[in-house]
């Protein structure tokens, strides 16, 4: 854990990488070294790239979620996750909805999480949902589509808080 507490999560999605790494931007592999936790919010597609990713975090807990091209880990990845994280309770899945709505859906969907981090769209967004929940999508780090850059999140969670939450460019 870094300095005063503070848990550094390093939040990847979206990658589509099949068989390994090696198109992971170098700078979403500097974040991941330098983080505590990694959460991966769905569309890895594999397991060599799964096991890729937990090889990649060492010893430092590592959480993923099924996305809908993970067809190779539906027994291996949850939908839906739930786990608390400095105090912090986070929820994850791959998929939050359309735009419209979401909110309340995700507090539908879990009543108590202070943090929900989701993936699918590749669109990045770090917005206040309802009664204070933030909805974290940290977009792809590998297959941008109609955004402007590459990019991953970052969380720091401390004492039951989310003390930063950025949208951090990776291109290359």
């Amino acid at each position: 854990m870094s300095g005063a507490g503070t848990l550094r999560v390093a939040v990847v999605g979206d990658t589509h990488l099949r068989g390994g790494l090696d198109r992971l931007p170098p700078a979403v592999v500097e974040r991941i070294e330098a983080s505590d936790v990694v959460l991966h919010t769905g569309d890895v597609l594999d397991g060599d790239t799964l096991d890729a990713f937990a090889a990649l975090v060492g010893d430092r807990p590592f959480h993923a979620v099924l996305g809908n091209n993970d067809h190779e880990l539906v027994r291996r990845l949850p939908d839906r996750l739930e786990l608390e994280l400095a105090g912090v309770r986070v929820a994850m899945v791959h998929d939050s909805g359309l735009s419209a709505g979401r909110a309340g859906r995700m507090r539908r969907w879990f009543p108590t999480a202070d943090v929900v981090v989701s993936g699918h769209s590749h669109e990045p967004w770090a917005v206040e949902g309802l009664d204070g929940q933030l909805l974290f999508n940290p977009g792809s780090a590998v297959q941008r589509r109609r955004q402007p850059h590459r990019t991953m999140g970052a969380l720091e969670l401390a004492a039951g808080r989310v003390t930063a939450a950025e949208i951090v460019v990776v291109d290359d």
